[in-house]
């Protein structure tokens, strides 16, 4: 893990502007939850072909895509549980440090420790929904509907999708303006486990440096942030830097 003085140092850059921070999550934090990354050479997509959340390819084969969508996304990863990484962020919310959490993911770990919904910006959107194609109404991803080969609105009978974006969709618009106004508003910001590489959401930690914010990483290995934004890079797992973080901020 990195080592005592890099940890007192981030602790520092936070204390001094304690209520001034916002986190931006990535892959990473969630890996030990048992939640792969996307990419990399252990990534979900050196194994399985993301066509299937491709919007044009899901629409012409609903079932096909649902029935990967399904095992992948809700089977495996519905039984997924926070780990300290996301507490201890949940925790610098509760204490005010943090203004709000950017996420790239979309597993809704950050919820379930406890982090406000209203703190939270999901920039890929959630699985925690699912959303009508033809009438737009939102539901909750029950068995109900999940266990169906094509599930299906219950008012109107248009396909269901989960909320998250896919391949050729383009941003949420809400969650695309609240990151970057929190970028903008920062004086400080918190990078955890993302490699800097996916467009448009690695330009939200960019645009917090270009407004004056310090860049706290906290990665296994360097990436596109350390090579260009980061002030100070924590090296090693989320939970054990978060921790050790804790620690010295005197969380708990």
């Amino acid at each position: 893990m990195e080592n005592p003085e890099k940890i007192k140092e981030a602790a520092a850059v936070i204390a001094e502007n304690p209520t001034g921070g916002m986190a931006f999550t990535g892959a990473g934090i969630s890996v030990e939850s048992g939640i792969p990354p996307f990419r990399g050479s252990d990534g979900l997509w050196s194994k399985v072909d993301p066509s299937f959340i491709e919007i044009n390819q899901f629409l012409a084969a609903p079932e096909e895509s649902w029935k990967k969508i399904r095992e992948l996304f809700y089977d495996h990863w519905g039984q997924a549980k926070p780990n300290d990484a996301h507490y201890r962020v949940a925790e610098m919310v509760a204490k005010g440090y943090l203004k709000g959490i950017v996420t790239q993911n979309i597993d809704c770990l950050h919820q379930r420790a406890g982090a406000p919904e209203d703190k939270i910006y999901e920039f890929h959107g959630t699985l925690d929904a699912l959303v009508c194609m033809k009438c737009s109404a939102s539901y909750r991803p029950d068995r109900s509907l999940l266990d169906q080969n094509r599930p299906s609105c219950p008012k109107c009978g248009g396909l269901l999708k989960p909320d998250f974006v896919f391949f050729s969709e383009g941003i949420p618009e809400k969650a695309f303006t609240n990151s970057f106004r929190l970028a903008e508003e920062c004086a400080w910001c918190l990078i955890i486990g993302t490699s800097g590489e996916v467009m448009p959401a690695c330009d939200v930690p960019r645009s917090a440096k270009r407004h004056g914010a310090k860049i706290i990483e906290i990665s296994t290995e360097q990436t596109a942030f350390t090579r260009s934004i980061t002030d100070i890079f924590l090296c090693g797992k989320a939970t054990e830097i978060m921790n050790a973080l804790a620690q010295e901020l005197k969380l708990s």
